[in-house]
């Protein structure tokens, strides 16, 4: 049996947000890099609401016109509702600098838009590529696997894991932790929306809470052509209620909002109802002397706040310095080089995750401070996606901070 074979400075595992960003910078630094990715492209993936913080990541790899070129629905903030309370969010209402505006993307359409760009660097990006197995020695590591063309066996001198659920590396070297978050179920679609003629803001995306359990909320996400995202979060034990098709529950659970049903009571689904349960995800190591996790590879919280791709370019952004030091010949402390400061912005957004479904948060919104408030804006700041500014104080400290606020909103 043929096996080929191939060397690189770094292979990456994976060709979504977190892979194709990190080999565009690593690329535009003078590296080889191969991205190798298990599926085809394009391809369906939710998580289709960027967060304002995405786009300095954007710009420092110098995407930013693509993505403007792009048509993508624009994106200023996010409206909240539970058909009794209303409430809106501008992000360039936020503390802090940074841009206040984004955009809400088909996954397919923008995934392939940042791998074309990394072929167009120089990346070496290759398809149907199932890593199988990997070997770490004094040289770097070696990666085994198969391919459209066959087996394959590539050297490298470092490897990044950015291969979402499909987390590569935390299985194959048994790096999966218990992840500390409830288990809870994700149901979702795309929709021809029909929302033309209602009074809906296709520049935000709509949170909605269930009226009756605070603990399913939905998202109503508008794309740029008529089409959106919507999906449901359920706690198990609540779905078991719903009998039917994956398609049914949705509806059924959609049915008993006012306000999201009325808007959507014309759309079409455009695609069968996905499912996905279980998809909190943490890690008992981020990083080693060969080896990276990004993104969802290394540890997924909620989709509630969209972090999950801006938390892919923030662990994509703080691989580069310490790896080329690294590839440069200088001894790097992986744990406080990159891990560390990752997990600052990880362990804010999880602070706001746990204050919404504690119910604090959902207080906060639908009860918010006055708009000059600073501790309002502050608060924006971080569902903006600034998780990493340590000048605001709820990103050190957010359980404490929300919870003083929660107490005088409640």
């Amino acid at each position: 049996m043929t096996v080929s074979s191939d060397h690189f400075d770094v292979i990456v595992i994976g060709a979504g947000p977190a892979g194709a960003l990190a080999s565009i910078r690593l690329a535009q630094e003078g590296l080889n890099v191969a991205m190798l990715e298990k599926s085809s492209f394009p391809r369906f993936v939710i998580g289709e609401s960027l967060l304002p913080q995405s786009m300095v990541f954007m710009e420092k790899a110098g995407l930013l016109s693509r993505l403007a070129a792009a048509g993508f629905q624009h994106k200023d903030g996010a409206n909240f509702s539970d058909d009794t309370r209303f409430s809106s969010i501008k992000f360039s209402e936020k503390s802090g600098e940074g841009p206040g505006n984004t955009y809400q993307v088909e996954r397919e359409k923008f995934d392939s838009l940042l791998a074309d760009a990394a072929v167009d660097a120089g990346v070496d990006l290759r398809f149907h590529q199932d890593v199988t197995a990997v070997e770490f020695n004094e040289a770097g590591t070696v990666i085994v696997g198969k391919g459209a063309e066959g087996a394959f066996r590539h050297t490298a001198r470092f490897l990044v894991d950015a291969s979402g659920y499909g987390r590569v590396l935390p299985r194959l070297m048994k790096l999966d932790a218990p992840s500390d978050f409830p288990v809870r179920h994700a149901l979702f679609t795309h929709v021809e929306d029909q929302l033309a003629t209602r009074d809906f803001d296709r520049n935000k995306i709509l949170i909605t809470v269930h009226p009756h359990c605070r603990d399913i909320w939905f998202w109503l996400i508008p794309f740029a052509n008529g089409k959106s995202s919507v999906g449901a979060i359920v706690p198990p034990e609540e779905l078991r209620k719903y009998p039917g098709t994956p398609s049914e529950k949705l509806w059924a659970i959609i049915n008993e909002t006012k306000e999201l049903k009325d808007l959507l009571r014309d759309a079409r689904e455009l695609r069968p109802v996905g499912e996905m349960s279980g998809y909190s995800t943490k890690v008992s190591r981020l990083a080693g002397p060969q080896f990276a996790l990004l993104g969802n590879a290394g540890e997924f919280l909620d989709p509630v706040f969209s972090s999950g791709v801006t938390v892919a370019f923030k662990s994509a952004d703080l691989l580069i310095e310490p790896l080329m030091r690294q590839l440069n010949g200088e001894n790097v402390d992986w744990e406080a080089d990159f891990a560390q400061p990752l997990q600052v912005g990880v362990d804010c957004f999880r602070a706001f995750v746990e204050a919404w479904y504690s119910g604090e948060l959902q207080d906060v919104i639908f009860n918010p401070p006055r708009d000059d408030n600073p501790i309002k804006q502050m608060i924006v700041s971080i569902l903006a996606g600034y998780a990493w500014d340590e000048k605001n104080p709820f990103v050190l400290q957010g359980p404490r901070y929300l919870d003083m606020v929660a107490q005088q909103c409640a």
